[in-house]
C-alpha cells in the first residue's frame, strides 16, 4: 500500500485492479465503487451508445440475482446504487450508511463479473434509454455541447452522443452486452474506490475477497487522436425563443504541460465566481444574458474550452464578438500581476470548499487512478496552481485562437 497524502491510500491487487481510498473519520456514510475505463470513444460505428446500455442494463440480473433483488440489496440499509457513462469511463457505486461496506463490495463485484444481461429486461430499459435520447433532444442548452463536439472532433469517436440513437439502441443484446463487459471490465481497465470510515485494511482485504479472483486480460483499444479541424462559425437553426451557443477551441488532454494555466484562465474567464470576466461583462454591465459559462471537456489525449452562453437572437453576434475580445484581451496581457494572484486566492479557496465534498472527491481520485496510475497531491496541486505567472495565463488565452462557435437557435 502507499500513501499519497494524509488519509489517501492507493493499491494494486496481483491481477492488475488498482484501488484507491480516501478515510473519512467519524463519516456516517461510505462510497464504494469501480470506474472503468470504458466509454463511448471504445464504440465504433456499429453500436453507439453501447457503453451507456451497458451501465443502464448491468443492474438488471446476475447469474444468482434477479434485477429486484439487486435494487432492494443496498436500498434495504438506506444506501443507493448509481452509474454515469462519460465518453472515456463508466463508473457503478453505491453511497450507503457506515457499516455496509461488504455488502456494496459484494454486489458489485457480482454485477462486474456475472451480470447475463436478461432479454425481457433489456427490452424494457430500450424504452427508458430512447426516452432519454428524446428528452435529451429536447434540451438545446445541453445539445449544443455535444453538437459542438461532432465538429470540432469531426471524423472520430470523440464526435458522437454517449446517449446513441434508436437505430442502434434497437440492435443491442444480452450478447453484445456480456461482449462489452469481457472485453473491457477487466481487473487491469479498472479502479475500485472508496470513502468513509473503514480503514485501509479492511476494504482492501474486501476487494481482495470479492475482485481478486478475477483473470487479469488486455485490453485493445481502436482510438485515435482526433485530427485538428479548422475553426468554424456555424449556425443550426431549431424552434427555439433563445440563442444557445458555444464558443470555443481544443486544447491539450488531462495531463497537457499547460493544465493549471488552462484551470486558473477557465475559472477567470468564466468561473462560478459572479466577479468572472464574461459574467461581468455579459451580464452586469450588459445585461445581455441570464448566466455565461466557461468549462473543460478533457480526455485522455486532447481537450476542448468552451463558453456557453444563451441569448436573444439578435443579441448573439454582440455576445459572440464580446467573448472573443474578452480571451483576446487576457492573451494581451489584461491579467496583470496584481489581477494573477487574486485570481490565484479565488481558485485555491474554491478547490477548498469543493474538497469538502466527499462523493466528487473520491470520483476524482478515482479517475486520476484510472488514468495517471497515482492520485495527485493536493500540495502538489496548489504548488503549481501558485507557481502560475501572468505570462502563463496570456499564453493560453492566445493558444485559444482562432475561436470557433456553433450556435442553436433562430
Amino acid at each position: 500500500m502507499r500513501v499519497s497524502e494524509p488519509r489517501v491510500t492507493t493499491a494494486v491487487l496481483p491481477n492488475g485492479l488498482r484501488m484507491v481510498h480516501l478515510l473519512v473519520p467519524g463519516a456516517a456514510a461510505g462510497y464504494y465503487g469501480v470506474a472503468v475505463r470504458a466509454g463511448s470513444r471504445d464504440e465504433d460505428d456499429s453500436c453507439r451508445g453501447l457503453a451507456h446500455f451497458v451501465e443502464h442494463t448491468i443492474f438488471k440480473g446476475t447469474a444468482r440475482r434477479s434485477s429486484w433483488h439487486i435494487i432492494n440489496r443496498m436500498e434495504a440499509v438506506g444506501g443507493e446504487l448509481n452509474a454515469y457513462t462519460t465518453k472515456e469511463e463508466t463508473v457503478v457505486y453505491s453511497v450507503f450508511p457506515g457499516g455496509n461496506a461488504s455488502r456494496a463490495a459484494e454486489l458489485i463485484a457480482d454485477l462486474v463479473q456475472n451480470s447475463r444481461f436478461p432479454d425481457r429486461e433489456l427490452d424494457k430499459e430500450r424504452e427508458v434509454v430512447a426516452d432519454e435520447i428524446d428528452s435529451y433532444l429536447d434540451s438545446p442548452s445541453e445539445a449544443v455541447y455535444d453538437d459542438f463536439e461532432d465538429l470540432i472532433f469531426a471524423g472520430s469517436s470523440l464526435g458522437h452522443n454517449i446517449l446513441g440513437d434508436r437505430a442502434a439502441l434497437a440492435r443491442f443484446d444480452s450478447e453484445a452486452c456480456r461482449d462489452w463487459l469481457a472485453r473491457y471490465y477487466v481487473p487491469g481497465n479498472m479502479v475500485m474506490f472508496y470513502a468513509g470510515g473503514h480503514s485501509a485494511e479492511r476494504v482492501f482485504e474486501l476487494t481482495r475477497r470479492y475482485f481478486g479472483g478475477m483473470e487479469p486480460r488486455d485490453v485493445v483499444r481502436h482510438t485515435a487522436t482526433p485530427a485538428v479541424v479548422a475553426p468554424f462559425e456555424r449556425l443550426h437553426h431549431i424552434d427555439s425563443h433563445q440563442c444557445h451557443t458555444l464558443v470555443g477551441a481544443r486544447t491539450g488532454g488531462i495531463d497537457s504541460d499547460d493544465r493549471f494555466a488552462r484551470a486558473l484562465f477557465t475559472n477567470i474567464l468564466g468561473g462560478p465566481g459572479m466577479n468572472s470576466l464574461l459574467n461581468v461583462a455579459l451580464r452586469e454591465r450588459r445585461g445581455l444574458v441570464y448566466s455565461v459559462e466557461a468549462s473543460t471537456g478533457l480526455f485522455t489525449d486532447c481537450g476542448e474550452l468552451v463558453v456557453y452562453y444563451g441569448c436573444d437572437p439578435d443579441d448573439n453576434g454582440r455576445c459572440r464578438r464580446l467573448v472573443r475580445e474578452t480571451i483576446e484581451s487576457v492573451a494581451g496581457g489584461a491579467v496583470t500581476p496584481r489581477r494573477l494572484e487574486m485570481a490565484k486566492k479565488q481558485y485555491l479557496g474554491q478547490l477548498t470548499v469543493a474538497s469538502e465534498n466527499v462523493d466528487n472527491r473520491i470520483l476524482g481520485m478515482a479517475r486520476q487512478m484510472l488514468y495517471r496510475g497515482h492520485v495527485t497531491s493536493r500540495a502538489d496541486s496548489i504548488a503549481r496552481v501558485n507557481a502560475l505567472t501572468a505570462d502563463d495565463v496570456s499564453a493560453f488565452a492566445a493558444s485559444l485562437l482562432p475561436l470557433s462557435s456553433l450556435t442553436l437557435g433562430n
